[in-house]
């Protein structure tokens, strides 16, 4: 009892120092940055990491990477596979409140939610959703990325965000489903377009100038959305306006991982990790857990299952249930297969024998599986025509 006293006075005394010395009063929010990856060399994310930290007292940059030169703490790795394994046990551990990394592979349910400054009047805008994917049916991604997109922008701050939905395929079904869950008694807030004809379907120019606090669309096309609004000023190499790919976002998952592309410049990776502040700061786990539980209150599972149904009654009712193998690690990924057609493919592999899950990485879906099984799953996979 004596000695947790005494190490409580200890850290207390600790925290007053740095208070008289900083003049930042309570705990920092330690966000961890991998180095390795960049396209523009290491340096490029160190240089980002310092801005941020110069920028804002309250954070604490912790960097995973190569020896390199900084004042920031530092944590020293071999490889990318290294620094996402020690991120992931800092996170799990509490040592880290949030990170940002570049090639983070998420579960399928995750998706990440970006951030970008539009070019007609500079206003910031949530890009909902920018990597990784909510469900393998595309409207039901939407659906999702749209509840995730509202609990990220309630995380930093904005009580009750606006609602568009880009123009593109799904977005009607999605508007439909949407507007069920509102006469269910969810609470969204749909934004009109700038356009004459106004409406919850958003055109171009709602894009440019932000006028939803947050954008729904499907990842892949949040992904170039992101690409051009982070680099249409460079000449598309470097990506130097916004905040990145954002957070990980899907019902259960339990860390706060931001992505940036391996073209972020410096600008680019300071305003993750600030992004990466805000959403730990701003409770976003909490968050994202109470809009789904909210939406789940409105029927959204019910909702889902109508829509999967719907799209699925054609398939085959009388296929044998597939049998999973036993799990063992998945160290290696398949990249090359279509997202309607993931869960086939994994199935495929199944009936092999093939231990395999579906994920998704930087580059879109991706089959996970062990190293050794490689080269025998591509022949399964190719011959079956997933790839």
């Amino acid at each position: 009892m004596e000695d947790k006293v005494k190490s409580y006075v200890k850290e207390t005394l600790e925290e007053i120092a740095q208070a008289i010395e900083t003049g930042t009063f309570g705990k920092k929010t330690r966000v961890g940055v991998t180095t390795l990856g960049s396209e523009h060399g290491e340096m490029e994310i160190i240089r980002g990491a310092e801005l941020a930290s110069k920028r804002n007292r309250h954070i604490e940059v912790v960097v995973i990477g190569h020896n390199v030169a900084t004042d920031l703490e530092l944590i020293k790795v071999n490889s990318e596979e290294e620094a996402h394994e020690v991120m992931d046990r800092m996170l799990a551990e509490g040592n880290l409140d949030a990170t940002v990394t570049m090639h983070y592979n998420f579960p399928i349910g995750v998706s990440t939610v970006g951030r970008v400054i539009t070019p007609g009047r500079g206003t910031k805008m949530f890009i909902a959703n920018t990597t990784g994917t909510s469900h393998t049916n595309r409207a039901v991604a939407m659906i999702k990325n749209t509840i995730s997109g509202i609990a990220v922008a309630k995380a930093c701050g904005i009580k009750r965000p606006t609602i568009g939905l880009l123009n593109i395929d799904g977005a009607r079904q999605v508007e439909k489903a949407l507007k069920k869950l509102e006469e269910n008694g969810y609470d969204i807030e749909f934004v009109e377009s700038s356009r004459s004809d106004g409406g919850v379907v958003m055109r171009g120019n709602d894009l440019l100038l932000g006028v939803p606090n947050v954008m729904t669309m499907d990842s892949l096309t949040g992904n170039v959305m992101m690409k051009v609004f982070g680099a249409y000023g460079s000449g598309g190499n470097y990506e130097s306006i916004g905040y990145g790919y954002g957070p990980g976002v899907g019902e259960g998952y339990d860390r706060i991982v931001c992505i940036i592309s391996r073209a972020s410049g410096a600008n680019v990776i300071a305003g993750a990790i600030g992004y990466a502040a805000i959403c730990a700061y701003g409770n976003l786990l909490e968050k994202v857990d109470d809009e789904f539980y909210k939406a789940n209150l409105a029927g959204l599972k019910k909702i889902v299952e109508d829509i999967v149904a719907k799209e699925s009654k054609n398939s085959d009712k009388d296929e044998p249930e597939v049998k999973m193998p036993d799990a063992k690690p998945t160290s290696a990924d398949i990249s090359g297969i279509e997202i309607l057609e993931l869960d086939d493919a994994v199935a495929s592999l199944w009936k092999e024998n093939i231990y395999a899950t579906s994920g998704m990485g930087c580059t879109g879906p991706i089959v996970m599986l062990a190293e050794e099984d490689v080269a025998r799953a591509r022949e399964i996979l190719k011959d079956k025509g997933y790839l």
